[in-house]
């Protein structure tokens, strides 16, 4: 069978692009080729800075033959029905066609059309134009005098050759000619644009083109330049006695930018090293690319050597390729230290931060309470119907004082929030971190890497002789920010991020810029799942609708209210139903939480009510529900309280009466007794298991129930000719409804 090869050549695409866009081509191609009617055993992309190329094995050599069947009208049909069968068809006269027969219908017209299958190379040459015009860039451009004409050809950068060639391993390929954009089809690539010889490179197939492209100073496959960069940057680290800091994201961007890696080791002086680690390391990767090394055993101090990657071999060595960069990494750290330093001294405004310094009750004395007057006095908008982040800052120190205050409030929760402390109370810790969370935000180095706050925030914390509490606070506030994200443990960093989590989403519900379909700008989703995975993974029970409404009641209700609202009703009643509305928002991102962790939707929907606000509680009655379910007890529970259920909801229908309560007095037989005595003793058992929080034992006091069940329905007829009796058996079969109701909603279950 033969193989296609095909290259499209460029000048630099840009790193972020290569992987996806090698994707895109496979995609668009394959997919073309099938639907025209080709099949193929194996398909592979390659890309480089300046080639995308596509390998594919075992195309067939010719589509094949289309049959169709298209039926036509009645044979005693007008001629003007006739007639536009014969254009559908593409006939000429109705003796082409043939004629079937329909016992009910009588005969009829029918045409039998074959599409003639068509040569590979012909289906290639008709695609491949439309694939290179219709390529989904992000970004495109057009170039040379062509430009300025109507649907001139855009790429990503000036597409300078195409290289197409098929045949089988066998023969001589031939070259599918096609011509875009003025560029025609070839057999000829060119190597590296500074270390081949410029000589163009005639191609057979795959297998002599990435063995051409080698010789020429070209590593078509990017895992094996990644391989080779990671190789030997760890290799050269490991000679001057250093372990490379490895990272995947730098090692997929140079990969990116180079055709032949060459790796070599820059420096720069230890003074920088007073920097903290992560602002070197990232002044070092935006700007250069470079990777940073450490002293083997050492994990946090950075050594002053770094990895570059180069695309050429120098005759030098490198030497003056690692001296260029040393100098801009030396200019890009000086002002790193310079940030790093003017963030640690005073403002030279201090005397305009006296009335946020007193609101707040900073210490003006100290670089980051200075930082807090700023953000605070500068106004700065948080967004434009919720105010500045001092406004925030503000709202989030009382919410998490509240939330400090309901955690301590309830007793189950002493296993899990320690109480005392020797330095502070956790209530000023909490109140100290919540003031300074966002004052990192006005210093220079998040100015400069945004990616940085609230790491910033900790280390100027330290500096100052913040309590470390306060100083960790202020960095894991922002997490979880993600569903692989680390979760805060300390009970000084959960109140913070629950607080300015929960403040986030209050505030948008009340000014009505919720999610909407796939649309969340203000990542309000994420911030649903930070707040149950820190109530979750910390077995925190927290009255979750409590907080909200005092978190709603925090917002001034002029701001927030529509305009074409009454602010005293809006107060009173709507501000409410905002709140309900995003419990309901919390419901349905801890059903998508506990799916992901591998619980039943049925049993999710099972336990959760609309007003169930204690997310711990929940989780735990659906982990104790599921594990009762898959019992032999729990699966003949299940079907008789779905017996029950079936039977009641019958009668009801059909407006049998159903009594208001059970009268012991009219039971006939023992099943009855037995039945009765089980379901008073389990609704005792299973609300004070309930109580204390029991779940299991819950499930395993409803399981009291299932002899007594089974009994009562072998041996007695519901439906009893007396209206008393009826009526009084109809209302024990509504009491076992209420006894599993305690615990679950059981006709929610599945099976």
């Amino acid at each position: 069978m033969p193989d296609l090869l095909l290259e499209l050549r460029s000048e630099e695409i840009p790193a972020r692009m290569q992987r996806k866009a090698a994707a895109d081509l496979k995609k668009l191609v394959t997919d073309g080729l099938v639907e025209a009617g080709l099949t193929y055993d194996a398909a592979r992309e390659y890309w480089t800075p300046r080639r995308l190329t596509l390998d594919i094995r075992g195309l067939t050599i010719r589509s094949k033959d289309a049959h169709e069947e298209i039926k036509g009208p009645s044979t005693k049909a007008p001629e003007q029905a006739v007639q536009g069968f014969l254009r559908k068809a593409g006939y000429t006269d109705i003796s082409q066609a043939h004629v079937h027969s329909d016992p009910k219908k009588g005969d009829f017209y029918v045409a039998h059309i074959v599409k003639p299958g068509r040569a590979a190379e012909e289906i290639i040459a008709e695609l491949m134009p439309q694939v290179i015009r219709d390529f989904p860039w992000p970004k495109s451009m057009r170039w040379g005098k062509a430009s300025a004409k109507s649907g001139a050809l855009r790429w990503v950068r000036p597409l300078q050759s195409i290289l197409c060639t098929f045949g089988p391993e066998t023969e001589e390929p031939v070259v599918v000619d096609f011509t875009v954009g003025g560029i025609r089809s070839g057999n000829i690539t060119y190597g590296h644009r500074f270390m081949s010889n410029g000589e163009p490179i005639i191609v057979r197939r795959f297998d002599d083109y990435i063995a051409k492209l080698e010789k020429a100073k070209v590593v078509l496959d990017a895992d094996r330049r990644k391989e080779m960069i990671l190789d030997d940057a760890r290799n050269l680290a490991f000679a001057s006695g250093l372990e490379l800091v490895e990272d995947e994201g730098l090692l997929e961007e140079v990969c990116g930018l180079v055709e032949w890696p060459v790796v070599l080791m820059g420096s720069f002086e230890e003074e920088f090293l007073a920097i903290p680690p992560e602002v070197i390391r990232l002044t070092i990767r935006a700007n250069q690319k470079c990777f940073v090394t450490r002293k083997q055993g050492e994990s946090v101090e950075l050594s002053n050597r770094f990895i570059l990657i180069s695309n050429i071999e120098a005759k030098d060595g490198g030497k003056e390729i690692a001296y260029g960069n040393g100098k801009v990494v030396r200019a890009r750290l000086s002002d790193a230290l310079y940030f790093w330093k003017t963030d640690q001294a005073d403002l030279p405004d201090l005397e305009k931060l006296q009335a946020s310094a007193k609101k707040f009750g900073l210490d003006l004395k100290k670089p980051l309470d200075q930082r807090m007057a700023r953000l605070d006095a500068l106004g700065v908008t948080f967004h434009a119907k919720l105010g500045t982040q001092g406004d925030r800052v503000e709202r989030i120190m009382h919410l998490a004082g509240n939330i400090l205050n309901v955690l301590q409030g309830n007793e189950t929760n002493k296993e899990h929030v320690p109480v005392g402390r020797k330095s502070r109370s956790w209530s000023s810790l909490v109140e100290r971190a919540a003031v300074l969370a966002k004052a990192d935000l006005t210093t220079e180095v998040v100015g400069e890497f945004p990616e940085l706050q609230g790491s910033m925030g900790r280390k100027y914390a330290l500096l100052q002789g913040e309590d470390e509490a306060v100083a960790a606070a202020i960095e894991e506030h922002y997490k979880p920010q993600g569903p692989s994200d680390a979760v805060p443990r300390d009970l000084v960093s959960i109140a913070v991020a629950l607080a300015d989590k929960l403040d986030t989403l209050v505030g948008f519900w009340l000014i009505d810029e919720k999610p909407t379909g796939s649309k969340d700008p203000y990542a309000l989703r994420r911030a649903a799942l930070g707040v149950i995975r820190l109530v979750l993974e910390n077995d925190l029970r927290l009255d979750l609708l409590t907080i909200l409404k005092i978190a709603s009641e925090l917002y001034p209700p002029e701001r927030v209210c529509p305009k074409d609202k009454d602010l005293q009703a809006w107060v009173l009643f709507t501000r409410f139903e905002i709140v309900k509305d995003l419990l309901a928002f919390f419901h349905d991102r801890l059903k998508v939480y506990l799916k992901d962790e591998g619980a039943r939707y049925d049993a999710i929907d099972a336990v959760l009510t609309p007003d169930a606000d204690n997310l711990l509680l929940v989780a735990r009655r659906v982990e104790a529900l599921i594990y009762f379910i898959n019992t032999e007890d729990g699966q003949n529970l299940l079907a008789g309280t779905k017996r029950a259920a079936n039977i009641l909801a019958a009668e009801e229908k059909k407006g049998t009466r159903v009594a208001g309560s059970v009268e012991p007095s009219l039971f006939n037989n023992d099943e009855e007794r037995a039945l009765f005595a089980a379901i008073v003793q389990a609704e005792k058992d299973a609300g004070e298991a309930v109580e204390s929080e029991n779940f299991s034992g819950a499930m395993l006091s409803l399981a009291q129930l299932r002899g007594p069940v089974d009994a009562f329905f072998e041996k007695v007829l519901v439906n009893d000719e007396d209206e008393k009796i009826r009526a009084n058996r109809l209302a024990l079969l509504a009491r076992i409804r209420e006894a599993t109701g305690k615990v679950a909603d059981f006709s929610k279950i599945a099976g």
